[in-house]
């Protein structure tokens, strides 16, 4: 029985490339988002997303062998991830994923990863 593409392999590179550009430019003019991400150059944020949506939607490790295991919620542990930030974050992430050119269930599918994720960052209430 053939294996099914996973999410990474239907949307391509150039489409994930396409979301973490048009997710960062909803987050740095989100105010409240915005001054999370104020400590390090966009650039390199955009590069470490771009390595862990690729891992995390099905495409290879390079995060992991870059920086090893994600431990996402550990790693954004320092900064104030509140649940309105968490709804902030999955908003910009709605609109980049409706920009992206591709067909309605790929960006269903795909936005649905994203939730369960956005709400398991919260560490502070509001």
């Amino acid at each position: 029985m053939e294996e099914l593409p996973n999410i990474y392999e239907r949307l391509g590179a150039d489409n994930l490339q396409l979301l973490v550009d048009y997710f960062y430019d909803l987050v740095f003019t989100d105010e409240q988002l915005a001054p999370l991400f104020s400590k390090t150059p966009k650039e390199v944020i955009k590069q470490k997303q771009l390595l862990f949506l690729t891992q995390f939607l099905g495409g290879p490790g390079a995060y992991s062998e870059l920086y090893g295991h994600p431990k996402m919620r550990a790693r954004h542990m320092p900064h104030e991830i509140t649940e309105s930030r968490a709804i902030a974050w999955l908003q910009c992430m709605n609109k980049a994923v409706y920009k992206l050119p591709i067909d309605e269930q790929l960006k269903k599918e795909l936005f649905s990863t994203f939730p369960k994720m956005a709400f398991h960052m919260v560490n502070t209430s509001e």
